[in-house]
């Protein structure tokens, strides 16, 4: 390492002393809003109080509460972390630039982990392979669970993504100073993050934030109603044995929201008129009565230009990794579609067509994909095509890992190491590590990394842009083959 005095950048809120590395600078935990505590957990985000002298920013700070994660059999550490890592002052940003430069795009990236765990101390977000290839990358911190997403009365909604939006408005106004230009900055996110990505893009606050969006394995489908909502904050009330009211909540420590969130699991969410978006894996989504897609038809975000994208077994991570892909029978095909769709023996009938040879474990993946990430997705694709005043390119991830005996394949997540050209970390690698293994395809992670900062640089990825007509998608694995509407049947079985 080379023993350059450590970078000092000027904030709007204060000086901030990062880490050199390898001709690329590092900022760690720069607050973007005040720490939420007490009551203001439970209240939009404030901007946080300039600070005297030079704030340390080499080290990782803390996080938002959480419990710690895990899926069965498959490790998944580096990609939700180690859990809480506890503090107050956890609204805060990592920023990886290049040393040198000015007016290079911005990517500001949002995590993932079901609006309940996740932080930007994972190993998988380390955005070093962005600032060596001429981007400014900031990953941040959201409220999480309770404090972030539960719609409670004397609360707004949505704090988790009124936080992102204050993080937005803190790149606007500062990222100049670490050489981005805040007239291109492109929001990606992954999973719970991309889902967020799409309720920023149906946010009129937001409007003018962002230049482009990347939407990996989301949905603008996945939107709870205030009516579905309302049963978790019964829930979530009756939990604690308090009143479901924000004042009530104010009093509850950290510690007791966190455990009172883990116990919300398996709330029936159908309604009358509306179906679980997240067929019972998470009590907590956005809240809209109006779900991004739709906003997005009428207009919103005309102007952004738009990758979306999902991975080819998206529900394998929900089966394989807790031994319950190859004992699915049919009727737990029948009970998935059921949760998915009104017209269940429909959309099996579609599946079995469209797959002749696939077992049962096959079929209920491919729904529950489906359900969670696929539909949401292209409902979204197709309501900002709509809009020609911006582009909209789709890809599909197709390339399997052989974690878990082989059987994980091409699941939820797959796509982020290569994404963030980190596919070489060791502890991605093994059995049961999420690359398996095998090593992945030479060259996969510098074209895919590549492909994202082209996109985040110029708005094409490099393929043709996604219209209602043709749907031109890239498939991506070890070959990259363009293909026009990959899953025509089985996306129109969702309308």
């Amino acid at each position: 390492m080379n023993h350059h005095p450590e970078p000092v950048v000027t904030t709007a809120q204060g000086a901030v002393r990062g880490l050199r590395q390898d001709g690329t600078a590092a900022f760690l935990n720069i607050p973007y809003a005040t720490p939420p505590r007490g009551a203001s957990r439970f209240a939009p985000p404030q901007p946080h109080e300039p600070w005297d002298g030079i704030r340390d920013a080499t080290v990782p700070g803390p996080n938002a509460p959480q419990s710690e994660r895990k899926l069965g059999r498959v490790d998944m550490s580096p990609y939700f972390g180690t859990g809480w890592s506890r503090g107050e002052g956890y609204l805060t940003v990592n920023v990886f630039t290049p040393a040198a430069g000015g007016d290079l795009p911005v990517m500001v990236f949002v995590h993932g982990g079901g609006f309940v765990a996740g932080s930007t101390r994972s190993t998988m977000y380390d955005g070093s392979a962005f600032a060596r290839d001429g981007v400014v990358l900031v990953t941040l911190n959201y409220r999480l669970g309770i404090a972030g997403f539960l719609d409670l009365p004397g609360a707004p909604a949505n704090r988790g993504l009124l936080d992102v939006v204050a993080a937005l408005r803190w790149v606007r106004e500062n990222i100049a100073a670490f050489g981005g230009d805040p007239h291109n900055v492109t929001l990606l996110g992954q999973s719970a993050g991309a889902t967020i990505v799409g309720g920023v893009l149906a946010t009129p606050e937001a409007t003018g934030l962002i230049r482009r969006a990347i939407v990996q394995s989301g949905s603008g489908l996945g939107a709870f109603t205030t009516e579905q909502a309302a049963r978790v904050t019964q829930a979530a009330a009756g939990a604690l044995g308090i009143e479901p009211h924000v004042d009530a909540f104010a009093d509850i420590s950290d510690d007791r929201l966190v455990e009172a969130a883990s116990r919300l699991a398996g709330i029936d969410l159908q309604t009358d008129t509306h179906h679980d978006p997240l067929i019972g894996l998470s009590p907590f989504s956005l809240v809209l009565d109006t779900q991004p897609a739709e906003s997005v038809a009428a207009g919103l975000s005309a102007d952004v230009d738009l990758l979306i994208g999902t991975n080819t077994e998206e529900g394998n991570l929900y089966l394989v990794p807790v031994d319950k892909y190859a004992t699915s029978t049919a009727a737990d095909v029948d009970e998935t579609a059921a949760r998915s769709h009104p017209k269940a023996g429909q959309l099996i009938e579609t599946y079995r067509k469209a797959r002749p040879e696939a077992s049962f474990g096959e079929l209920r993946s491919a729904i529950m994909g489906d359900a969670l990430f696929g539909a949401g997705s292209w409902a979204l694709a197709g309501a900002h095509a709509a809009h020609p005043e911006s582009a909209t390119h789709t890809y599909e991830f197709a390339w399997r890992s052989h974690a878990l005996d082989g059987q994980l394949g091409a699941t939820h997540a797959m796509e982020l190491p290569f994404v963030f050209d980190l596919a070489h970390l060791p502890q991605l690698h093994g059995p049961a590590a999420l690359l398996g293994p095998d090593k992945p395809p030479t060259g996969l992670a510098a074209r895919m990394h590549e492909t994202w900062v082209r996109f985040a640089r110029t708005g094409n990825p490099g393929w043709d842009p996604y219209d209602t007509e043709r749907r031109a998608t890239m498939r991506i694995d070890a070959e990259w083959t363009q293909v026009d509407d990959p899953r025509g049947q089985e996306r129109q079985a969702w309308n």
